[in-house]
């Protein structure tokens, strides 16, 4: 049985796939292009992909009859991936649900407090040796403690965004999800959307990337928020209209935004770039050594299941 790693891993996760299976670990760290996703589907029994390995519906039609048998993802996320297409030709789809929770929600408070507290703005003047000193309105900030959250999303990731900020800063906490959630923490359901953005300091996206959430964050939802709001997204890039962000951070129709993720990543447009009421990082929601081994882990459980004939542990 073949196996294909599409990137580089951490050591730890580079020796278990050694030691446990014949494979071959890719050295490049950009997307596969059309051409290895056809190698992928044709010349092994199962591969590892992960963000950006756009295996579409066209991939799956081009390969025929694959010889994968399974496409173990790298990561929660699998929008990447056309899940029909892959299970009609015969191919099943794992994630890695729950390493990446705390990691990602650990992110967003990042975020939270680098764009309320103008932290990105504030580096950027004492590296350019602009900083003339301590002043009692210098750089004055939204103060994050007490304020009101909006969660858009309140899966795994939403919850623990929203645990952070209830307990460590006194938050009150409304989100927008499919059903009513039984939490451990106070939390009321907002009506909509647009009624969720209306009434809260921080608004944050948190859920799914794919089809059904594409620009749900609008120019209508921007349009409702308040001025001094902010909208932080550590979900998925094409969740957040990003001209309708970029227009209401030129305007200042909103307060400011905390970005890890991007539209059209790594892509950042200039726009954004010059814009000093964002925060941008570059899609470090999972980026420590603990949680990226935690999730080569969970990928290589789920390649182990697969050739012993068990059950998957993490299908999709």
């Amino acid at each position: 049985m073949k196996i294909w790693i599409t990137r580089p891993m951490t050591a730890a996760v580079e020796a278990r796939a050694r030691a446990d299976f014949d494979v071959e670990i890719r050295d490049s760290t950009v997307p596969l292009n059309e051409a290895e996703m056809l190698r992928a589907l044709r010349d092994f029994d199962v591969v590892v992909p992960t963000l950006g390995d756009l295996f579409s519906a066209e991939v799956f039609a081009k390969a025929g009859a694959p010889r994968c048998k399974l496409l173990a993802n790298f990561g929660v996320g699998y929008n990447h991936i056309d899940v029909t297409a892959a299970q009609t030709a015969g191919v099943a789809v794992t994630n890695t649900p729950g390493a990446v929770t705390d990691a990602t929600a650990d992110i967003a408070m990042t975020l939270i407090l680098m764009s309320a507290r103008r932290a990105g703005e504030g580096e950027r003047l004492v590296r350019a040796g602009q900083w003339q000193g301590w002043h009692p309105t210098q750089m004055l900030g939204l103060h994050v403690t007490g304020k009101r959250l909006g969660i858009v999303g309140m899966g795994r990731i939403g919850q623990a965004i929203a645990r952070r900020c209830h307990y460590g800063f006194g938050m009150d906490v409304a989100y927008v999800a499919r059903s009513d959630k039984q939490l451990e923490f106070p939390a009321q359901r907002a009506g909509s959307l647009t009624e969720l953005a209306g009434k809260v300091d921080f608004l944050v996206v948190a859920v799914p990337g794919g089809a059904e959430t594409r620009h749900l964050i609008n120019a209508d939802v921007l349009e409702a928020m308040q001025p001094s709001a902010h909208v932080i997204n550590i979900a998925r890039g094409e969740v957040v209209e990003q001209a309708a962000l970029i227009s209401a951070l030129q305007t200042g129709q909103i307060g400011g935004a905390g970005l890890d993720v991007y539209e059209f990543e790594p892509d950042v447009p200039q726009a954004l770039k010059d814009l000093q009421n964002v925060t941008l990082l570059p899609h470090l929601g999972t980026a420590t050594e603990e949680v990226r081994s935690g999730m080569g882990a969970m990928a290589l459980d789920n390649v182990a299941a697969f050739a012993a004939g068990a059950a998957l542990p993490n299908p999709v």
